[in-house]
């Protein structure tokens, strides 16, 4: 039995609480806490998280004794404890004793104190001040009966630029490339005469005058991604040689840019999440589904851990709405529907002072009689009767690319034909279609196998290295179907651009040579006409494409480009490539990739409902769980469920249709045949 299902198994299926921080209150409040988290449904809380000044007030000094009553309180009361290393929060005794654990800013001037994660995460004095207090912990909880699961440190992500940084990244440098001479080819060193001779020169990429060489600055966004993770394994690493039969994670954060998921996820028994959707954003639930998608398919489809979330209105924003009624259930279940086995929320009790006073809280300020507090009392009811459904996983033959490596090459350096790409803007547009026709997606890296999928979604792939083109490639030769937008496969590795013409890797399986690329002006559009006789405008970028095996779906019909094409076709192998050469206005190419995907023959069986209705499957050899969730706060929905089954949140019985009231969701349970 895997640690995760023994967690499960523990809890009785899905985790239900929040982050827990009684170091914030006197003794007669916890009490209180832990009667209104019974009445909740909760069953595990995250401790310590910003602990350690309560823990280590000194430097050597030692206060368990408050921890140890918690501890305590919690096992009495049935609740289990995921407990953190307070890691990201060093107290202020340690950057005054050592201020060059502050972490140096790009501009050269030191973090300082007062807000949290002010560390250098490649500092040896922070990291062996870390390891020293992840060890008592070990040391004196890992076979507490209340602990349940290891929460290392919190969000990780400090950069710093100071000298432990510029330090432990030439250490980097030289495991990646061996020789100078391998490093000067790879940074094209010789451009701007910027050749090392010496790794004591090489140096992190402070700002510069104008611009940075670009592969230095690429690899300092890996180098960084991978001194944070030295931080998070060797705490990890700490509490498993104490206990090793109980999961180890940590919190990553949404759409989060300086630490490479896809390298960390191997090292975690579980991927977890902490997600803020903005309720001022109409959207942001979907951007929320690629999120969790994400997250799903960074260990292979394993559930993931929702570990935070907010009850109603956050603090971090310039305006913080609150969640409307029914919008916070809503939210949880859709994680749950995408193979979250965890709800969770930042916090349990809101805090009275500090920068997130005003952040909601699973227990606001307004107390047990809130409205917020009889939602979460009503959803843990809830995430206790779909038991049956953690631990199931879901399928899906549509798989989209995201990748650090290609976010970073994208946007993180200047010189690009145009230098205002958004990755993850580029990566919804594509997604969106897909989701609104209801159609399962998992999310692969430049690393992931391709094999099981019938549609490859691959945006601005900008940067790819010879491996991942050559998984593209073979999987469309193998007969699958690659859905691909332009500026794609232009540069390898090391940011250096490919010979022999644009696409550079994929100029073959296009069927075309790009003889240009063609930002366009503010405001320009083009029209463009689709051999079906359709007609469309576009806008923001054209490539000057010539076709080579590849044949067009859709040629500019006006301008320097007129008879030009738009969108290419090509068969390659058993496959077929559609491949986007300018950015299409969005119903267009909605339209397009729909046709494709169907084509590629694969189609929802939730094929006419509304797209407010967001539906996913969730399943294990005996069931299978349909989720309905009705984002709109207007208009209801009837649903088809393809077969009878049981409502899991009402236990009414479901003849094949699901009617459902605005907001209203159902978790349907139907056995397989």
């Amino acid at each position: 039995m895997s640690r995760m299902e023994s967690f499960r198994r523990r809890v009785g299926g899905f985790a239900f609480g929040g982050d827990y921080n009684p170091e914030q209150w006197d003794r007669e409040v916890w009490q209180e806490d832990v009667r209104l988290m019974r009445e909740a449904g909760v069953n595990t809380v995250s401790l310590g998280v910003f602990a350690w000044a309560s823990l280590e007030p000194e430097p050597g000094t030692y206060e368990f004794g408050w921890m140890d009553e918690i501890m305590d309180l919690l096992h009495e009361n049935g609740i289990s404890v995921n407990l953190a290393t307070p890691t990201a929060a060093p107290p202020v005794w340690l950057t005054h004793l050592h201020p060059e654990v502050f972490p140096i800013r790009e501009d050269g001037h030191p973090f300082g104190f007062g807000n949290r994660m002010q560390y250098d995460p490649s500092s040896p004095i922070y990291r062996e001040y870390a390891a020293r207090i992840t060890t008592k912990l070990a040391e004196r909880y890992s076979f507490h009966p209340a602990l349940a699961m290891w929460h290392i440190s919190n969000e990780y992500g400090p950069t710093s630029y100071g000298p432990a940084a510029a330090a432990n990244f030439r250490t980097w440098l030289k495991r990646r490339y061996g020789t100078l001479d391998r490093l000067n080819e790879a940074w094209t060193t010789r451009f701007w005469g910027q050749v090392y001779t010496d790794w004591e020169q090489v140096d992190v990429p402070h700002i510069p005058r104008t611009w940075m060489n670009p592969t230095r600055r690429l690899d300092f966004k890996r180098f960084t991604s991978d001194a944070l993770l030295e931080c998070y394994v060797a705490e990890r690493d700490i509490v498993r040689s104490f206990r090793d039969d109980i999961p180890v994670m940590t919190n990553f954060m949404r759409f989060f840019r300086h630490a490479d998921y896809w390298k960390w996820a191997p090292e975690e028994d579980a991927a977890a999440l902490d997600i803020y959707p903005n309720p001022a954003d109409a959207d942001s639930h979907v951007s929320a589904a690629f999120n969790y998608d994400l997250f799903r398919s960074l260990k292979g489809g394993q559930p993931w851990m929702l570990m935070e979330q907010s009850s109603s209105a956050v603090s971090q924003w310039q305006l913080n709405i609150v969640k409307e009624p029914g919008r916070m259930r809503l939210g949880s279940l859709q994680a749950v529907s995408r193979a979250a086995d965890s709800v969770m929320f930042f916090q349990w009790r809101a805090s009275r002072g500090g920068q997130e006073r005003f952040h909601s809280a699973m227990l606001p300020h307004s107390g047990p009689g809130s409205r917020t507090f009889r939602e979460i009392t009503d959803l843990g009811r809830e995430v206790k009767l779909l038991a049956p459904v953690a631990g199931t996983r879901s399928r899906s033959d549509i798989a989209i690319m995201f990748d650090w490596d290609g976010w970073w090459g994208l946007e993180e350096v200047f010189g690009l034909p145009r230098s205002d790409f958004s990755y993850t803007d580029t990566v919804m547009r594509h997604y969106t279609p897909l989701w609104e026709r209801h159609h399962a997606v998992d999310v692969v890296g430049h690393a992931s196998p391709l094999d099981g999928y019938k549609v490859l979604i691959v945006p601005n792939a900008y940067l790819i290295d010879d491996e991942a083109a050559a998984r593209v490639h073979e999987f469309a030769r193998n007969g699958g179907t690659v859905i691909m937008s332009f500026f794609s496969g232009v540069v390898d590795a090391d940011n250096r651009v490919r010979p022999n013409g644009y696409p550079g890797a994929f100029r073959e399986l296009i069927g075309a040579k790009i003889d240009e690329y063609w930002p366009a002006r503010p405001h320009e559009e083009f029209a463009v006409t689709f051999a079906d006789g359709r007609r469309a405008t576009a806008t923001w970028w054209r490539d000057d494409l010539h076709l080579e095996s590849g044949k067009a779906l859709a040629t500019y019909a006006d301008g320097l480009l007129e008879g030009r094409a738009a969108v290419v076709e090509n068969a390659y192998g058993a496959g077929r490539v559609v491949y986007f050469a300018t950015l299409l206005e969005q119903d267009a190419f909605d339209t397009t990739v729909a046709r494709v995907v169907e084509e590629a023959g694969v189609r929802s069986r939730f094929e006419g409902v509304p797209a407010h209705v967001e539906c996913t499957v969730r399943g294990d050899d005996a069931h299978e769980y349909v989720f309905l969730l009705n984002h709109s706060a207007e208009a209801g929905a009837s649903v088809p469920v393809g077969g009878e089954g049981t409502d899991l949140l009402t236990g009414q019985a479901v003849p094949g249709e699901v009617t459902l009231a605005p907001l209203g969701a159902a978790v349907v349970q139907i056995a397989r045949a």
